[in-house]
């Protein structure tokens, strides 16, 4: 199984000049609980605006150029042959950025996101969802607290 793992504004809002837009410590718990272990899948500028492979995880980065090199990952020229790669996992995990994720929505089988109610100041947008594609399977939703400054929810939809 292949999972696609965002946090979305209401406009389906990504991120901006090649970073996140809001913090949301709930989130970034659960992504790390959910993805370790697993193999994640990103493109060049997602991994770099981490800066680093995260613990406990397969690092499969997505660029064309070839000659790019990031220790303890591997790297690949496609989102075909990163799922290829992935195909022993059972669940791997398809991380960003918007490129990637508009490609990988054809291919995976779960979308896994965060929904944060508010709209943001984006350059970068997740893809439209297709509710005749995608059913709603599963929603926790949560208020704003000292820690979380927005209210949220995490949604998962299962390909139909």
């Amino acid at each position: 199984m292949t999972t696609i793992i965002a946090a979305v504004g209401e406009n389906n809002e990504l991120g901006k000049d090649n970073d996140l837009i809001w913090h949301l410590p709930a989130d970034l718990k659960r992504f790390k609980k959910v993805t370790t272990g697993h193999h994640i899948i990103m493109g060049r500028n997602t991994y770099e605006s981490i800066g680093k492979p995260l613990p406990n995880r397969t690092t499969i980065i997505i660029s064309r150029n070839n000659n790019y090199k990031a220790d303890g990952c591997i790297i690949t020229d496609s989102l075909e042959k990163a799922l290829e790669i992935s195909k022993t996992d059972d669940n791997a995990y398809v991380i960003g950025g918007a490129q990637i994720y508009k490609e990988a929505i054809e291919l995976v089988d779960v979308l896994d996101l965060c929904e944060i109610h508010r709209t943001f100041n984006a350059d970068t947008f997740f893809p439209e969802i297709d509710k005749t594609i995608w059913k709603e399977i599963k929603r926790e939703s949560f208020s704003a607290d000292k820690e979380n400054e927005y209210d949220f929810s995490f949604v998962k939809y299962k390909r139909r």
